[in-house]
């Protein structure tokens, strides 16, 4: 009995690894996390045009968008036990998640469930290519050099973490939340970057709709509000 967990990276279905696709062409069920009921699940749209779905269950697992983890639990036990289920029945089954597996992921309240209450359940974790790593490809950019360190930080979260987490960094990485990027800049200075520092912010990283811009901080002085998209991107990096 064994889960396949596929990492289906940033967007690009062209990014999955070889042995994701195999691994998802060879399943019998597909599950996918959505934010809310009757919402497409992003996962599954990138790896639509690896699916039959003539002979193939499709199925999204409603994990919804709150901080709040005690309220998750329940959510987090009923979906690892319907996957579990599926597995006992003799199923080949995987469970997608954009990007990594290991990096802000659904899969890791998952994982600890079915750890947990189906351990005789064997479980593969296939990595996928994050999207700070294709932004970076797509931007021509370096995210670090030599002995630089790098911070990687969802910008949702406290802004006075955020500030001293990146207070020792060379390179920033901001992930998840770009509605909340114009607070992080007017931060920035405070965490010591300079005004002539390098922000460069991405939309849609891999995909068609892709928006990559590079400014100094100083441009981006005063802005509350960046109107960026929840998936959004942006790197700061030391002049």
């Amino acid at each position: 009995m064994r889960l396949s967990c596929i990492g289906c990276g940033p967007g690009d279905p062209e990014l999955l690894t070889v042995k994701g696709i195999d691994r998802l062409k060879a399943a019998d069920i597909i599950f996918g996390p959505t934010s809310r009921e009757g919402k497409q699940s992003i996962a599954i749209g990138v790896v639509e045009k690896y699916i039959d779905r003539e002979h193939q269950t499709v199925r999204a697992l409603v994990f919804p968008m709150k901080k709040d983890k005690e309220s998750l639990v329940e959510y987090w036990k009923k979906n690892a036990a319907e996957i579990a289920k599926s597995v006992y029945s003799g199923k080949n089954v995987v469970y997608l998640t954009v990007g990594d597996p290991s990096l802000y992921s659904t899969w890791a309240y998952v994982f600890k469930e079915l750890r947990e209450s189906f351990s005789d359940i064997e479980i593969e974790i296939i990595p996928g290519i994050t999207s700070m790593f294709s932004f970076a490809a797509e931007a021509k950019l370096s995210l670090a050099e030599g002995e630089q360190t790098v911070g990687i930080i969802p910008a949702c979260y406290d802004i006075e973490r955020v500030r001293n987490t990146a207070s020792t960094c060379d390179t920033v990485i901001f992930l998840k939340d770009g509605r909340y990027f114009g607070k992080v800049i007017n931060m920035l200075p405070n965490a010591g970057f300079s005004n002539d520092s390098l922000v460069t912010i991405a939309q849609d990283v891999s995909v068609d709709e892709q928006k990559i811009r590079t400014s100094e901080l100083r441009e981006l002085q005063q802005v509350t509000e960046t109107g960026e998209k929840y998936f959004s991107i942006m790197v700061v990096k030391r002049k």
